[in-house]
C-alpha cells in the first residue's frame, strides 16, 4: 500500500485516476439531473392522484404506482444488461459514460419518485386544506404549497438519491461504463494493483461525505423552522 505515496505510482496512474474520477462525476451528475426530471413529476403524481390527494384519479394513480414499483424491483445490473438495445437506440451506444446514463436514470427515477412521495406526504394537511378553501387549483397547491413546504425534506432526500446513483456508477463501471468502478475492478482485481483499488475506495468515500455534507447544510439553510 505504500506504493500509493510514491512518485512512480502517480506518474503511472495519476492521469488515469483523474480521467475516471471525472467520468464518475459526469455520470452521477447528469444521471441525477435527468432522474429528478423524471422522478419528481412521478412523485408528485403519486401524491396528488391518490385517494386523499388534491386531484384524485384512481386509474392514473394505479398506473404510476405500478410503474414505480416495477422500476424499483429490477436490480441495476440486470436492468443495464437487459436494455442495451434501447440504450443504443437512444444514445448510440451501450458502453461508456453515455451508455451508462440511460440505465442509471431508469433505475434511479422510481427510487426518487418514492423519495418525493414520502417528502410531500410530510406536508401539514392543514396548510393544504387552507389553500383548497381559498380556491387554489391542484397545480397551484403543488407549486406554492407542496414543493416549498417539502423542500428541506426533498433536499435531504436528494443526498440519498445522489449517493445511490454514485453507487450505481461503480456497478456500471464494472460492466463497461468506465469510472472508478472500472478502475477498481480492472486494476485492483484483474491486474493486482491494490493501491489502485484502495484509492478508488477512498475517493468514493470522500465523494459520499461531500455529497451528504453539502445537501445536509443546504437543507438546514432552507428550512424555515430553523430560522
Amino acid at each position: 500500500m505504500l506504493e500509493l505515496f510514491t512518485v512512480d505510482f502517480w506518474n503511472q496512474y495519476g492521469l488515469l485516476l483523474l480521467k475516471e474520477t471525472g467520468s464518475t462525476l459526469i455520470m452521477t451528475g447528469l444521471s441525477a439531473l435527468a432522474a429528478y426530471l423524471l422522478g419528481l413529476p412521478l412523485g408528485v403524481l403519486l401524491v396528488t392522484s391518490g385517494s386523499r390527494g388534491v386531484a384524485p384519479h384512481k386509474v392514473l394513480h394505479a398506473i404510476v404506482d405500478w410503474a414505480v414499483n416495477i422500476g424499483r424491483s429490477i436490480p441495476f445490473m440486470i436492468l443495464m444488461c437487459t436494455i442495451t438495445g434501447f440504450t443504443r437506440l437512444l444514445v448510440g451506444t451501450h458502453i461508456g459514460v453515455r451508455g451508462a446514463i440511460v440505465p442509471l436514470v431508469l433505475s434511479a427515477a422510481p427510487f426518487i419518485a418514492r423519495m418525493v412521495e414520502s417528502s410531500l406526504r410530510e406536508v401539514d394537511a392543514g396548510v393544504i386544506e387552507a389553500a383548497l378553501s381559498m380556491g387554489a387549483s391542484p397545480w397551484q397547491i403543488v407549486k406554492k404549497v407542496y414543493l416549498p413546504e417539502a423542500l428541506p425534506s426533498l433536499t435531504l432526500g436528494g443526498s440519498t438519491s445522489v449517493v445511490t446513483i454514485l453507487a450505481y456508477t461503480t456497478i456500471a463501471g464494472a460492466i463497461g461504463a468506465g469510472g472508478l468502478g472500472d478502475l477498481a475492478l480492472r486494476y485492483g482485481y484483474y491486474r493486482n494493483v491494490p493501491p489502485m483499488a484502495l484509492f478508488t475506495v477512498v475517493l468514493i468515500i470522500l465523494l459520499v461525505q461531500l455529497i451528504q455534507t453539502v445537501f445536509g447544510r443546504l437543507s438546514i439553510k432552507i428550512d424555515k423552522r430553523l430560522r
